[in-house]
C-alpha cells in the first residue's frame, strides 16, 4: 500500500503549542475530515492558565473534540456550557447555508485541583487533545446543534485498547460497535492504544479514504517507521484494492485513525470558516466582524476574534 506522510505545521492557539495537520500543503480532506490539529501532552505551570480561545465562529462544519488528557469548558451561542475530560468527544455542528453560523469559546478549567491543600503539587494540569473538523455535505439543510459524548464503545484486540469515537466498527471478534455521536456523512473514528508492544489489524471500507495520526510515541507500517504528529494518508486507489492495513507499535503508543467517504461538494476553508464557494466565505467573514445575528452571542467576557479578510490570490 501506498502511504504519503504529512508533516506538520506548528503553532499556538490560545496559548498552547499546537502541531496542526490539516490542512496540509494543498492536500484534500480525509473524507470530510477537513482539519486537524493536535495539542500535547503538555503540562501547565501552577501559574498557567492553559488553553484559552476566546469568542469565535464556525460555519458549514462540525467541530469534533477528541480528549486524550485533561479538561475543557465549552461555552457556545446555543447556551451550552459543558467541562470535556477524559475519553469524551464534544461535537458541535455549526449549520449549512448563509443564515447559519455559530460561535464559542474553549477554556482551560482544572478540575482536579485540591484548592485547600498545603501542597497541590499532585493536582492534575496536563492536557493532551486532537481536534477536527468535519466539513457538512452543503447539499443538505442541517441545524445547529451541540452534543456531548461521555460514553464510548471501548474494547481490547491482543492488548490493543481501541475507542470508537464515531461512526460503526466491526472487531475482530466479530463484535459489531456504533458509536452515538452525530454525523452527516459516512465516516469512522478510532482512538487505538498500545498497552503492550504488538499489532493490530484495522479493517477498510473501499468507499473511505483513511489516515491516521501518531499522538504519542512510534508506528510501524508498510515497513516503514512513523514520528509522533506525523499523518499517514493511504493512497484511496490501494485503498480500494486492501481489506485491511496492520499497525505496529511499542507499548504506550497512541493513534488517532480516521477514515471517511468524500463529499460531493467543494470544502473550502479560510481562518474558522468552511464552505463550498469563495463567496460564501467572504459573506461569513463580512457578518462575523460586523456582529451578524446567524452567529449568536456568548455567556462569556473573553475577547472577540476578528476575522482576517480574504486575500486577493485566494483560490475558490
Amino acid at each position: 500500500m501506498t502511504i504519503s506522510t504529512l508533516e506538520p505545521r506548528l503553532t499556538d492557539v490560545g496559548g498552547v503549542p499546537i502541531a496542526r495537520l490539516l490542512p496540509n500543503k494543498g492536500k484534500q480532506p480525509i473524507g470530510a475530515w477537513c482539519f486537524l490539529d493536535h495539542a500535547g501532552p503538555v503540562e501547565f505551570a501552577p501559574d498557567d492558565s492553559g488553553v484559552q480561545v476566546g469568542r469565535h465562529p464556525h460555519t458549514n462544519l462540525q467541530t469534533f473534540s477528541w480528549m486524550i488528557e485533561g479538561e475543557i469548558l465549552h461555552k457556545d451561542s446555543l447556551g451550552s456550557e459543558q467541562v470535556i475530560t477524559k475519553h469524551q468527544v464534544n461535537v458541535m455542528t455549526a449549520g449549512t447555508g448563509l443564515t447559519q453560523g455559530i460561535s464559542h469559546t474553549e477554556q482551560s478549567v482544572f478540575l482536579h485541583d485540591d484548592v485547600g491543600a498545603a501542597d497541590s503539587s499532585t493536582a492534575t494540569r496536563n492536557m493532551n487533545m486532537v481536534q477536527l473538523w468535519i466539513a457538512l455535505p452543503t447539499d443538505q439543510q442541517i441545524e445547529r446543534s451541540f452534543n456531548h459524548y461521555p460514553e464510548l464503545p471501548t474494547w481490547t484486540e491482543d492488548n490493543v485498547e481501541l475507542i470508537l469515537t464515531t461512526g460503526n466498527y466491526t472487531a475482530a471478534s466479530g463484535e459489531h460497535y456504533q458509536a452515538p455521536t452525530l454525523q452527516y456523512s459516512k465516516m469512522v473514528g478510532i482512538d487505538v492504544h498500545f498497552l503492550e508492544d504488538g499489532d493490530v489489524t484495522l479493517d477498510l471500507e473501499a468507499s473511505f479514504e483513511y489516515g491516521v495520526l501518531v499522538i504519542i510515541g512510534e508506528l510501524e507500517s508498510e515497513g516503514k517507521v512513523y514520528q509522533k504528529n506525523q499523518l499517514l494518508r493511504f493512497h484511496r486507489t490501494d485503498v480500494a484494492n486492501s481489506t485491511s492495513i496492520r499497525l505496529v507499535a511499542k507499548k504506550g503508543t497512541r493513534l488517532m485513525f480516521i477514515g471517511g467517504e468524500p463529499l460531493n461538494n467543494k470544502v473550502l476553508l479560510w481562518w474558522n470558516f468552511v464552505a463550498d464557494n469563495k463567496e460564501a466565505l467572504k459573506q461569513s467573514i463580512n457578518d462575523w466582524n460586523n456582529g451578524h445575528e446567524r452567529f449568536g452571542e456568548i455567556d462569556s467576557d473573553m475577547n472577540r476574534l476578528v476575522a482576517p479578510e480574504l486575500p486577493e490570490g485566494f483560490k475558490g
